[in-house]
């Protein structure tokens, strides 16, 4: 049976050995600070620069000078369904495919099928603007208004909200950064015992491994969710579904802490700790860097573990998301989190062996 005499010992002895550690003491503060500033620092408005795509299997001369004048960014896809994964991709806004022969089926008195894609997240106000586009183009094209069967089709999730201001598009990206600070921490933590020979002292008494098991997990999960709770809350990422962001977060933590055992099981120093760490930072951090920055990443994104906290983090805060709208993302990080910490306690007690 677990003693919880004995796992809040643990824990409060390896809190204490954390923050003796000056460099993650120093960074656990000075984190949330940096990362609130930088929230604070970027644009608090959204910028509404419009930019479209054309596929058209021949493009009009006209058509052409028009992608080449100041104003609304208009490009060329080669295909329509590159035009499709670009919108979707957060690339552009919106696009039209037009279809093959469409000035020939105008001639005949014929009413040509235009397909409108519209990306998920786009402002509903500039459906307008962009039905205007559609007709402009058709001026363009054949010099007077033509007889278009105009189709608009949304592209990802429709959450049909205002344009998302830079910062509460970094917001998710902070969040995961503190989550994963916590995993060097933790990571260091193990190893500097392992190193001292701390933990093999720790066998010798009635601790058992159950227990000190917990006890990591509890000290790593502590100070994840801690951080970047306090990190929500001073940015305003409370003020929507604070129970389910904090649920989010909770996940995230966990998940956190079974990376921190497979990160300590792997490293043999605190310098491989470092480098290990750092490459494992940057790999979970793309998710959100595809929110801050759409079109950057492909669909490849969502097999990284992150991406289900980030995505949910933005989809709640910057979009009002309820629980059955992140009920997927939820799933998939419980489940990461399971199978981190399976994995990094069997991988632990393989090296503690």
């Amino acid at each position: 049976m677990i003693s919880g005499r004995v796992v809040s010992t643990l824990v409060a002895k390896d809190v204490m050995l954390y923050f003796r550690n000056r460099f993650f003491a120093v960074i656990t503060v000075l984190g949330v600070v940096a990362f609130a500033g930088v929230y604070y620092l970027l644009p608090r408005t959204a910028e509404e620069q419009l930019t479209f795509a054309v596929h058209a299997p021949v493009v009009p001369p006209a058509l052409a000078q028009m992608m080449t004048d100041e104003g609304v960014t208009l490009e060329a896809e080669p295909s329509e369904e590159s035009l499709r994964e670009a919108v979707e991709a957060g690339k552009y806004q919106a696009g039209i495919a037009l279809p093959e022969g469409m000035q020939e089926a105008i001639a005949a008195g014929a009413r040509p099928e235009v397909r409108l894609y519209v990306s998920a997240d786009m402002a509903p106000e500039f459906g307008e603007v962009y039905g205007m586009l559609v007709r402009e183009l058709s001026f363009v094209i054949g010099g007077r208004p033509l007889a278009l069967e105009v189709t608009e089709e949304v592209l990802g999730p429709d959450l049909a909200a205002e344009p998302v201001a830079p910062r509460n598009r970094m917001l998710p990206l902070l969040a995961v950064f503190v989550l994963l600070m916590e995993t060097l921490g933790l990571a260091s933590l193990i190893t500097s015992e392992v190193e001292s020979g701390t933990l093999r002292a720790l066998f010798v008494t009635p601790m058992r491994v159950p227990e000190l098991f917990l006890a990591k997990g509890i000290t790593g999960t502590m100070l994840a969710f801690v951080q970047a709770a306090v990190l929500m809350l001073v940015t305003g990422g409370l003020i929507r579904q604070p129970l389910l962001i904090l649920t989010v977060l909770l996940l995230g933590a966990v998940m956190v802490t079974g990376l921190a055992f497979l990160l300590a099981s792997v490293a043999r120093d605190m310098m491989s700790v470092l480098g290990w760490g750092v490459l494992l930072l940057i790999l979970l951090a793309v998710p959100g860097m595809a929110i801050l920055l759409p079109g950057l990443v492909s669909r490849w994104v969502r097999v990284v573990p992150s991406h289900y906290v980030a995505d949910a983090v933005h989809r709640v805060v910057n979009y009002g998301a309820g629980w059955a709208d992140v009920a997927g993302s939820l799933a998939m990080t419980l489940g990461f989190a399971v199978l981190f910490l399976a994995l990094g306690m069997a991988a632990l007690r393989r090296r503690f062996a």
